[in-house]
C-alpha cells in the first residue's frame, strides 16, 4: 500500500518556538556576511522569520524578500515582521525550484532549507538567475553524513510492522550533498569563487519527550504525515527515542552543516 502524498506545509508556530538550534546556526552564518546595509537580499527558505528579522536589522537601508514553500511559514513571518519592517520587506510563497525572479537581488541568504530540495542542479541555476551580476550566495544546509545514525534507524523501523505499509517504499525527502559535489554543482550552474565546507554540529536534548517533539516538528514530519493515525505516529517517534536513549550522550541528533559561498560573475 502507498501512503498519502506529502504536503508543502509546516507547523510554523511550533517551528518558531522550538527552532533554537536552527536560529543559532543561522546567526553564525549571518555574522560572516559583510553588508553595506543597502542591499536587496533574498531570504531563501525564510521559515517563520526569526533570521529574516536579524537580516533586516543588518540592512538598515536595504530590502528583503522572504521566500518559503509553506504558506503557514509565510503567513507567520508576515504577521511577526510586517509592523516593524513594512516598507523594507515582502514575502512570497514559492518553490525554490520555480523562483519568479530574474537578476533581482544583490545577495541570497539561506539556512536550513536547501536539503529539502532534491534537485540541486536546478536549485543553483534558479538562484544564479535570481542574482544580479556580481551578486553573492551565502548559505548553509544539512549535508554530508547529516543525521546518519537517525536516518539508519528510521529506515530500519520503516520496514517493520506496523509501519511497513505506509513507509516501506517512502524515499527520503532530503538531499544531503557532500562539499565536493556541492562545489561542482555550483560551478556548473555558473557561479565563481565557490567555497564549500562541512562542519559537525550535534544537537543534544534533555528528555525523551523533547527528542520526540523535535523529531515531529523538524525532521520526520514528512514521514509522520503518511501514517494514518496519531497512535502510529506516536509509536514511531517513541521507538526512535527509546533507541536514542542508549546513545552517549542520549537523545543526540547527529547534525552536519554544509556551508556554501559563491558569486555570480560580473
Amino acid at each position: 500500500m502507498t501512503g498519502p502524498q506529502t504536503s508543502r506545509e509546516w507547523n510554523a508556530a511550533e517551528y518558531h518556538r522550538l527552532s533554537a538550534p536552527q536560529y543559532e546556526w543561522g546567526q553564525r552564518v549571518l555574522s560572516e556576511l559583510h553588508l553595506r546595509g543597502d542591499e536587496r537580499v533574498l531570504d531563501a527558505g525564510c521559515g517563520s522569520g526569526k533570521l529574516t528579522r536579524l537580516l533586516l536589522r543588518n540592512l538598515p537601508r536595504g530590502y528583503v524578500v522572504g521566500v518559503d514553500i509553506s504558506y503557514n511559514m509565510v503567513a507567520h513571518a508576515q504577521q511577526t515582521l510586517r509592523a516593524e519592517f513594512a516598507e523594507r520587506l515582502d514575502f512570497v510563497a514559492a518553490d525554490l525550484l520555480t523562483l519568479p525572479f530574474h537578476e533581482a537581488f544583490d545577495g541570497i541568504f539561506s539556512t536550513a532549507s536547501f536539503h529539502w530540495v532534491l534537485d540541486h542542479d536546478a536549485l543553483f541555476n534558479n538562484l544564479r538567475t535570481a542574482l544580479r551580476p556580481g551578486g553573492w550566495l551565502h548559505a548553509q544546509c544539512g549535508g554530508g553524513p547529516n543525521l546518519a545514525r537517525l536516518r539508519k534507524r528510521v529506515r530500519t523501523l520503516s520496514q517493520m510492522a506496523p509501519f511497513l505499509p505506509w513507509l516501506g517504499d517512502f524515499a527520503e525527502p532530503w538531499l544531503f550533498s557532500n562539499d565536493e559535489d556541492a562545489r561542482e554543482r555550483l560551478r556548473s550552474a555558473g557561479f565563481e569563487n565557490v567555497v564549500t565546507s562541512l562542519e559537525c554540529t550535534p544537537v543534544h536534548v534533555a528528555t525523551s519527550d523533547e527528542f520526540q517533539n523535535y523529531l515531529r516538528v523538524f525532521v520526520l514530519h514528512r514521514h509522520l504525515e503518511r501514517l494514518p493515525a496519531e497512535d502510529l505516529q506516536q509509536e514511531f517517534v517513541s521507538r526512535l527515542a527509546d533507541l536514542s536513549s542508549h546513545d552517549d550522550p542520549p537523545w543526540t541528533l547527529d547534525y552536519w552543516r554544509l556551508n556554501l559561498r559563491a558569486c555570480r560573475p560580473q
